[in-house]
């Protein structure tokens, strides 16, 4: 049984996996509460699939990119599950996840039209600030370049965008596509059936974090 989740984004989105598919999926219902969330919704989802933590044999987690404090929140969680449970922990790129669910389910283009992203195409997340994390894929989902951070303005394309960051600037990204958001669900699946590149549980920070520690203050000479 594996247990996923994603905390890159303002919500956090939590699933189990059985091996053949998803049996539980759920998404917070306030945003930027990771902390007080991500612990109930992972009770909750495998009270949902009926099954105990002593079940769980492998935990998938979202690394991001995404704002400090939310990875944070997400990565010690699975490391820490990880080691009480003597299980193993995959990392996965969150944007890697979205190209995933792109190309497996199909999109709803800016104008209504639903389609399958047919052929290259950009992921774009909101990274705050004005910027988007960003990077390009092939038409099977494979990323190419990225993740980066950008100011949409420098990174503007009239191609396929998957993310919120179209939906956030459509402006500089008129072809927003979804998902929105990383679906535990689809990094379930993902990691899965190995459609992801698996990395450390490991946090993709493309910045410093907003909060640092004070320097020591420099000696008066």
């Amino acid at each position: 049984m594996l247990l996923a989740f994603d905390t890159s984004s303002p919500t956090v989105t939590v699933a189990v996996h059985d091996g053949t598919d998803v049996v539980a999926e759920l998404v917070s219902d306030a945003a930027m509460r990771h902390g007080e969330q991500l612990m109930p919704l992972v009770r909750d989802a495998l009270a949902q699939a009926g099954l105990a933590p002593r079940d769980v044999t492998a935990v998938a987690v979202g690394a991001g990119p995404g704002p400090f404090t939310g990875l944070r929140v997400g990565l010690v969680t699975a490391r820490t599950l990880g080691h009480a449970l003597s299980i193993p922990v995959y990392g996965a790129c969150s944007l890697d996840v979205l190209a995933v669910e792109a190309v497996a389910t199909g999109t709803v283009g800016a104008v209504g039209a639903v389609g399958a992203v047919g052929g290259a195409f950009l992921v774009a997340t909101d990274a705050r600030r004005r910027e988007v994390y960003l990077a390009s894929y092939d038409e099977r989902g494979t990323r190419l370049e990225g993740p980066t951070v950008s100011r949409p303005a420098d990174a503007a394309s009239t191609g396929p965008v998957v993310g919120e960051g179209a939906a956030l600037y459509p402006d500089h990204y008129p072809d927003g596509r979804q998902p929105l958001r990383p679906s535990a669900g689809w990094l379930a699946r993902a990691v899965a059936g190995e459609h992801v590149e698996l990395i450390d549980p490991e946090p993709l920070y493309l910045r410093r974090p907003d909060a640092e520690i004070p320097r020591a203050p420099k000696p008066v000479s």
